[in-house]
């Protein structure tokens, strides 16, 4: 690895990320020897964060956690929407290749939010449609997101029956736990995450999410069809492409696409 140009920008970055990486906030002792750094440089450069509102220091517990500046970045980042503008051109070229409408979700709690819908020419309009939400896991893209969340995380979300009975039913019968942990696991298997007919009667989707740089799942990518126009042995190939752009799109925000697994 290269010596950085700007050896005190390049440490408070590091500062930063590892404060964002942990559970909660950490000694400057721990900071200094995960990041390999000394200890008078890890309290100066903290001082310096500080002041700015960018860490926070709990004097009781003599640790250091993300301050609300920080927290203000992530809203500048969620306003600019930088995840629809940069699949936008990634999506469009996905609907001209397999000729059918494509869309970006993005998870909200236990609903997906609809970001980018890209119609293909002659295909009708859908009820996911820009800023509409649905429950996660009566999408396609919603199921995308949970079968790449760790259980417990999925889990958590749904941590009853009553999670599910104020859902639309699903054509799956999915209402129990148990019966999403099925669907979600024979995501993994295939790689990719359906659904046929849960949001709209003769319309079925294949989706795969978008990984960040921790893989975290941050958005799926999704395409519909009319179920008369791609037999179900066909999906895995509807698959390969839709993967294709969300691999693309992970890339772009420094991601490490991959096939949930």
């Amino acid at each position: 690895m290269n010596a950085p140009k700007v050896p005190a920008a390049d440490q408070t970055l590091r500062i930063l990320s590892l404060l964002a990486r942990s559970r909660g906030p950490v000694p400057a002792g721990m900071i200094a020897t995960q990041l390999e750094l000394p200890r008078s440089t890890v309290y100066q450069l903290l001082a310096t964060l500080q002041e700015h509102g960018y860490v926070m220091h709990l004097p009781e517990e003599r640790r250091y956690g993300l301050g609300i500046a920080a927290v203000e970045l992530s809203s500048a980042y969620e306003r600019q929407e930088p995840l629809a503008r940069l699949g936008r051109p990634l999506l469009a070229a996905l609907v001209d290749r397999v000729r059918a409408s494509g869309h970006l979700a993005v998870p909200s709690g236990s609903d997906v939010l609809y970001v980018i819908e890209e119609r293909a020419l002659g295909a009708p309009p859908l009820v996911t449609d820009v800023d509409v939400r649905l429950p996660m896991h009566l999408t396609a893209s919603g199921r995308a997101v949970l079968a790449a969340l760790p259980r417990a995380q999925v889990r958590a979300l749904y941590p009853n029956a009553q999670a599910f009975s104020h859902r639309l039913a699903t054509p799956d019968g999915i209402n129990r736990y148990s019966q999403l942990r099925t669907v979600l696991d024979d995501a993994v298997t295939r790689g990719f995450a359906t659904e046929r007919g849960s949001v709209t009667e003769g319309f079925s989707s294949v989706a795969v999410p978008v990984l960040d740089h921790r893989e975290w799942p941050v958005a799926a990518v999704a395409i519909t069809f009319r179920d008369e126009d791609v037999s179900e042995d066909r999906y895995a190939e509807v698959a390969a492409e839709v993967r294709a752009t969300a691999d693309a799109l992970s890339a772009r925000i420094h991601g490490r696409g991959r096939v949930v697994q």
